[in-house]
Formats: structure tokens, C-alpha cells, sequence
């Protein structure tokens, strides 16, 4: 087996806010693995907020090249790679290449019923209200359901601004561990008034602990606070939904055992993303199948996306098994 890694920038179509920092470009770092004439294929884009670069995973997978080259597997990546994105990548080309291997597509191996297209969020970008009801009346009946990136900046006022212009929405919000506990109690009243189902990652990292006690009317998501497998047990009784994120978690291996036990744990399980192409959608779509919640819209911020790429048509999202997972074709008598 031979390991290829590479760093690609891809551009965004115009700048993306969240709290404390603005998005130009997705920055990814690409793995191939290659048997022979099979091909398997993995991508991420680290965790910022943890420090990742594209650089600094692919040295870590450059690291255990020869270890991976010798015939690793993914449970041996749980085992010798910390969570992050340079184990996701790792992960999800194995499990591609396990699916060129043996024919089998990645989720059949990984226990899912035959995909369906999954309904998932359209994120907005922070900004002022009337800037985010444009945006939202921009995306017209291809969003049936919306996440609003918060800051300090009026999001009372931006919320009501997307309900107005978008009544029929499903809607979400994510402070981005942007408020204390006393300013999502202020802001309840006026987010439950505007139908808003979700609430993600309120408070920083680390200050969990200021959620007990609160009844919120509206459900909690730990998106930040939750990274691994290791971190879920802490989680229950003050979030009610986690959001497993590939990157976070070091892949779609980790993502299906936490998916697992969060259910077990009484806690609803949403997938999100970083940034990055429908590469890196396709290994969280599988784990979507088993979601209560979607947030794949990476892709549709960028300039251009990869070919073939994940299909976005009536709110949903589908991907092909062509794009990744899938079994291996024939193509002018080569394997592909």
C-alpha cells in the first residue's frame, strides 16, 4: 500500500463570519491510498479553534506513514492517533478503499439501511439582521431548515429578521461559544417566541458546568464541548444533543461508536462539518443516516466543489456513491 498526502486551498465565494473569526478559503489536507489499482481517498480540514493547519496534519500523517503503509487498519488509528483531522483523513480513506477492495460500499459496512437524502441546514453567516433575511430569502425553498451564526452583535434582532423573512424555516442558532449563562437566559424568552428549535454550543469550553440547572425551553446542542468519544458522559443532563464533527473526532470510525453511545446516554446526535469539498461530506453523510440532525452545507459556500460532488436539491443532501465509499468501477480496463 502506498500513502499520498497533499495540502489544496479551496476558495470561498465570499467571506464566511463566525464569532472571532472570518473564513476566506477552505484550507484541506487530502490522503490517498493506493493497492495496486485500487484507490482510496480522505479529506479534512483540522479543528482551528484547536490549532490544526493543514500543515501541521500532514506532518502527522506523514508521521505513521510507514506504519500505515505496513497495513494499519482504522481501529489501529484509534489506538495510535489522537482524535483530529489528520486521523480523519487517514480514516475515511481506509474506509474507501476497503470499499474498492471488497465491492462492498462504506455504508453497508458501516450498518446503515440504504441511504436516503438527508435533510439538512443552510448555515448563515453572522452578520447584521437585514444582511442575514437577505441571505436567508436568497436561499429561497433550497433551505427548508436554517442555522444562524450568532455574535454579540444584535442577535436578537437577527433572529427576528430571519423568522420574518423566512416563517416556514425550520431554524436553528449557534453562538460559537459566544454567551455566559445569564445572556442565554435573556435571550430564551425571544428565541423560543421566534420558533427556534436548536441552540448550539452557548457557552465556552470548559464552562459546561454553568448549564445545570437551566430549563430551557428549547434543546441544547455541545458542539465545541464534545470531541471524542471520551468527552460524552459529561455531557448528559446539561446538553440534549450532541453534534459529532469528523474533524473533531479523527472519523467516521470514532463518529459511528460515539453516535452509538450517545444514544445510549439519552442524548439526540447531530452531524455537522468544517469546512472543506463533498469529499469530506461523504463520510459524515453515512454517519447522518443514523442522525437526528444534519449540518452538511460545507460545500455550498465554496467557488467551485469537486466532480462528481454531493448533490444539494429541496434541502437535502445526497451523496453519490461515486464520490467516495463506494465500490470500485471498470473503466477502459482499469479499476476505479
Amino acid at each position: 500500500m502506498q500513502l499520498e498526502v497533499r495540502v489544496e486551498t479551496w476558495a470561498y465565494a465570499q467571506p464566511f463570519r463566525i464569532t472571532n473569526f472570518e473564513f476566506t478559503h477552505a484550507e484541506v489536507v487530502v490522503v490517498t491510498l493506493r493497492d495496486g489499482d485500487f484507490v482510496g481517498r480522505g479529506e479534512a480540514s483540522g479543528v482551528y479553534y484547536l490549532g490544526e493547519t493543514p500543515e501541521s496534519m500532514a506532518e502527522q500523517v506523514q508521521g505513521v506513514r510507514a506504519w500505515v503503509e505496513h497495513g494499519a487498519d482504522r481501529e489501529d488509528l484509534r489506538g495510535r492517533m489522537p482524535p483530529g483531522g489528520a486521523r480523519n483523513a487517514l480514516d475515511a480513506a481506509l474506509w474507501d478503499l476497503e470499499a474498492k477492495r471488497t465491492g462492498v460500499p462504506s455504508w453497508r459496512t458501516a450498518g446503515a439501511p440504504v441511504p436516503r437524502p438527508l435533510r439538512t441546514t443552510f448555515t448563515i453567516s453572522a452578520g447584521p439582521p437585514a444582511e442575514m433575511a437577505k441571505a436567508a430569502l436568497a436561499y429561497g425553498d433550497g433551505a427548508k431548515a436554517i442555522k444562524l451564526k450568532l455574535t454579540s452583535e444584535d442577535p436578537a434582532g437577527c433572529v427576528r429578521a430571519v423568522r420574518a423573512a423566512r416563517p416556514d424555516a425550520w431554524l436553528g442558532v449557534d453562538a460559537n461559544q459566544g454567551l455566559t449563562r445569564a445572556a442565554l437566559e435573556a435571550m430564551l424568552p425571544g428565541l423560543a417566541a421566534a420558533n427556534v428549535s436548536l441552540i448550539e454550543q452557548p457557552l465556552p469550553v470548559g464552562e459546561d458546568a454553568a448549564l445545570d440547572g437551566l430549563e430551557s425551553p428549547i434543546p441544547l446542542a455541545a458542539d465545541e464541548s464534545v470531541r471524542s468519544l471520551n468527552d460524552l458522559a459529561a455531557l448528559a443532563g446539561r446538553y440534549d444533543v450532541v453534534n459529532i464533527k469528523l474533524d473533531k473526532c479523527g472519523g467516521l470510525t470514532e463518529g459511528l461508536a460515539m453516535a452509538a453511545a450517545a444514544r445510549r446516554l439519552g442524548l439526540k446526535v447531530m452531524v455537522g462539518c468544517m469546512s472543506g469539498t463533498s469529499l469530506a461530506m461523504a463520510p459524515a453523510f453515512v454517519l447522518g443516516q443514523f442522525c437526528d440532525l444534519v449540518d452538511l452545507d460545507g460545500p455550498t459556500f465554496l467557488a467551485r466543489d469537486r466532480a462528481p460532488g454531493a448533490v444539494y436539491e429541496h434541502g437535502d443532501i445526497w451523496c453519490p456513491d461515486a464520490l467516495w465509499g463506494g465500490a470500485a468501477t471498470v473503466l477502459q480496463g482499469r479499476m476505479r
